[in-house]
């Protein structure tokens, strides 16, 4: 296990790489959170690794003393006796560790004489002991002959070395540096196989055909770029490919100051993540459409899942549940799967199409199963926790996976969809607007959009922002006119605006419907936790 344990807020880590390569030099183990293996629970890790080290090191910043988690980490450790504080922008560490020495590293860039670092350094030494001194590099075997690479399970990427167009080879590292963080990022994303930078770089150190280096790596899709300079201006292209069918599937371009190059950089890696991901879902979906159904693998049924939900036609969710359920016959344990299965169980009760007391013990089975075979994919996390919420369940423990996910995956808009509804139910308005804002602002043409729509209004509805709500949820209204929740939200807005003809006019369709009745009440007892003055 490691010596020392380091906990930070996901804004704080360039200085937690900081603070851990000065401790590895050393010759300290060091354990961050960017080490997660990719066949555990992420929490079971976290709280192992945290258990054993023998020194805790918190990073408090403003960031992390409003996250629950940083909080729950080094209360552990203050109670085992193996905390030690620092803070990196002046903010005071909450109850009750601000009573506790605090080493100020504001602005630190490494310096190892700096006196708040060798505070730092020697309260690690008090609890591990003496520094052993660098570990000796050892150098790699040369790597023998071997066949082709096996085909992966899940959808496969190679980043390949950006390249220069600038007139400035100075920008040979930055083009490098692109990869390697656009590499790191889409790492992070556990429904993705993705082949380290090195090996992509070897792949194609001679002149090869896309199909030819896809087929070397053992990958189908290749992410190629290029870096151009001009004056103070950076250009960025990016284009991601099917190399196996030889098909564009996706391109963009970014424009920055090279004020702040590696924020830049690091701005370009999450934006590309961000759209990597779905348009590969998107492409493999297609891919799947077109298979006959006699031969589809379970993941296969998955896929065609998905855009069934989201056309919110009737019988959808009849028809997704079938699916679903010869999927789940072929894995038991298909995390994805259950969590899908759970959400349409939802669906169809909020459609009114399925009996509330019938579903909602089998909807509740299907999410804790999800969550307890494959908690760590962000989407069967979102809809495992979306189905708890359809159903009234209790979404503590959720709504803090989901919080914690968002640490990892911050580019991934089901998560902040997710988010965003799971504050709703715990009476955070506020909170969950900016939540569904982010969402849409990640994938403004998400196919989820209806939804994220919704959450926003009624988000705004409960804020009292009456005039705000109406524009997303009418729009939500023309999106999906089988939910009616919105239509529900959208007249509430309305009469409170003082439009009653319209607000009937938009009920109208749903008659006297039995879940529109419940909606309504569900919505006037949210109003009242929050004492609004209607």
């Amino acid at each position: 296990m490691s010596d020392v344990f380091i906990s930070y807020a996901r804004s704080t880590e360039s200085q937690a790489q900081l603070v851990s390569d000065a401790l590895r030099s050393l010759g300290y183990n060091i354990w961050r959170d960017d080490e997660l293996p990719a066949h555990r629970a992420y929490t079971e890790v976290i709280e192992e690794r945290l258990r054993a080290a023998k020194a805790v090191v918190v990073i408090w910043s403003a960031e992390a003393v409003r996250s629950q988690w940083v909080r729950a980490e080094a209360d552990i450790a203050r109670e085992a006796g193996t905390l030690v504080q620092l803070r990196v922008d002046g903010s005071t560490p909450p109850l009750p560790f601000n009573q506790i020495q605090c080493a100020d590293l504001a602005g630190w860039t490494g310096d190892v004489d700096a006196t708040g670092w060798r505070k730092v350094v020697a309260s690690v030494g008090d609890l591990v002991g003496a520094a052993p001194g660098p570990s000796p590099v050892t150098a790699p075997k040369a790597a023998s002959p071997a066949a082709a690479p096996s085909k992966p399970s899940k959808p496969s990427i190679a980043v390949m070395s950006f390249s220069n167009l600038s007139n400035d080879p100075e920008q040979d590292y930055f083009a490098g540096g692109m990869a390697e963080e656009i590499t790191t990022a889409l790492s992070h994303y556990p429904g993705l196989f993705v082949v380290g930078v090195g090996a992509a770089h070897e792949a194609c150190s001679d002149v090869r055909g896309g199909a030819e280096i896809a087929a070397a790596l053992g990958v189908r899709y290749l992410l190629e770029g290029t870096v151009r300079k001009a004056g103070e201006r950076l250009r960025i292209t990016v284009k991601l490919g099917d190399a196996i069918d030889n098909l564009p599937v996706w391109s963009d371009r970014f424009d920055g100051a090279l004020t702040d190059i590696f924020a830049l950089q690091d701005e370009v890696a999450h934006a590309v993540a961000a759209q990597v991901v779905p348009n590969i879902s998107a492409a493999e979906e297609r891919r799947a459409s077109s298979r006959p159904t006699a031969d589809m693998t379970a993941y296969d049924l998955v896929l065609r899942v998905t855009p069934i939900l989201r056309r919110n036609a009737p019988g959808a969710t009849a028809q997704a549940l079938a699916l679903l359920e010869r999927a789940i016959a072929l894995d038991p344990d298909y995390g994805r799967a259950l969590a899908l299965a759970a959400f349409a169980h939802s669906l169809a009760v909020a459609a009114g199409a399925a009996d509330l007391d019938t579903s909602r013990p089998i909807g509740l089975d299907l999410a804790a199963r999800a969550l307890k075979s494959q908690r760590d994919d962000p989407e069967t996390l979102a809809y495992a926790v979306l189905a708890e919420i359809n159903f009234q369940a209790d979404i503590r423990v959720g709504a803090r996976m989901i919080e914690r996910a968002l640490e990892h995956y911050p580019g991934v808009a089901m998560l902040w969809h997710a988010s965003g509804f799971a504050n709703l139910r715990q009476g955070r308005a506020e909170v969950a607007q900016g939540c569904f804002e982010e969402a849409m602002r990640l994938d403004p043409m998400d196919v989820d959009l209806a939804f994220n729509q919704i959450g926003l209004g009624m988000a705004l509805v409960l804020q009292q922002r009456f005039e705000d709500a109406v524009p997303p949820l009418a729009e939500a209204v023309r999106l999906a006119p089988m939910t009616p929740v919105a239509a529900v939200y959208l007249a509430f807005a309305l009469r409170r605006l003082g439009q009653e003809a319209k607000a009937k006019e938009v009920l109208a369709p749903y008659g006297r419907s039995v879940i529109v009745s419940y909606l309504q009440a569900q919505l006037t007892a949210m109003v009242e936790e929050r004492n609004a003055d209607f």
